[in-house]
C-alpha cells in the first residue's frame, strides 16, 4: 500500500496530515513485490525510492520463492532500481515481497 504524497507546493496542511497518518498506519512507498525472471540469473526491479546504498530486504511470498531464498540476494541497488541475483530456473512463481530503505 502506498502513501498519499501531496505536491511540494501544497499549502493545505490537512493533506500533509493525511500523509503522516498513513505512514503511522503502516503505509509506505518503499515496498512492493517482484517475481524472479525465469531462465535468467538476475532480475532488475524498478523501485522509485531506491538509491545507491539502500538496504533491500526480500521476503518470500510463494513456496518456490521460499525454496529459492538461500541462493537469492540483492546484488546491487542504484537510482530507482535494484538487481536481484538468483539461480537460473524455469519456475515462473518465485515471488517475493521487498522493502527498500535508505
Amino acid at each position: 500500500m502506498s502513501v498519499f504524497l501531496p505536491d511540494t507546493n501544497e499549502r493545505d496542511l490537512s493533506k500533509y496530515a493525511i500523509s503522516l497518518q498513513q505512514l503511522a498506519n503502516g503505509r509506505s512507498n518503499a515496498t512492493g513485490s517482484v517475481t524472479l525472471a525465469s531462465g535468467a540469473t538476475s532480475t532488475t526491479v524498478s523501485a522509485i525510492n531506491c538509491a545507491s546504498g539502500s538496504a533491500v530486504f526480500l521476503f518470500p511470498r510463494t513456496a518456490n520463492a521460499a525454496a529459492a531464498l538461500s541462493g537469492t540476494f540483492v546484488g546491487t541497488a542504484g537510482k530507482q532500481s535494484f538487481t536481484i541475483t538468483h539461480a537460473n530456473n524455469a519456475q515462473t512463481d518465485r515471488t517475493f515481497f521487498y522493502v527498500c530503505l535508505g
